[in-house]
């Protein structure tokens, strides 16, 4: 599973598989916790996320939704995703 940002300890990955089961979302990774989030509405999935991280990576994906559906759309294809900027 790719690695497509970085940022505070959060990893950002996208599954590299077509027919990946819809909505079109994001693995997220801090320490123990995991989660997913939609990127269309930037809510959390599943998983366990602390609070001040899972507030980050909601920005993050609010600001970078265009990006990341371009992404889901390579995966999609069986291409691989791009790095996205990481939050500053």
């Amino acid at each position: 599973m790719p690695t497509i940002s970085m940022f505070y300890g959060i990893i950002v990955r996208m599954y590299f598989a077509p027919g990946e089961h819809p909505p079109p979302h994001i693995h997220v990774y801090y320490a123990e916790y995991r989660a997913t989030i939609d990127i269309h509405t930037c809510e959390l999935l599943e998983g366990n996320f602390p609070r001040k991280q899972l507030k980050l990576v909601l920005a993050w994906t609010e600001l970078h939704q265009e990006e990341l559906a371009a992404n889901w759309e390579l995966v999609m294809n069986g291409e691989h995703p791009f790095r996205i900027q990481p939050l500053q």
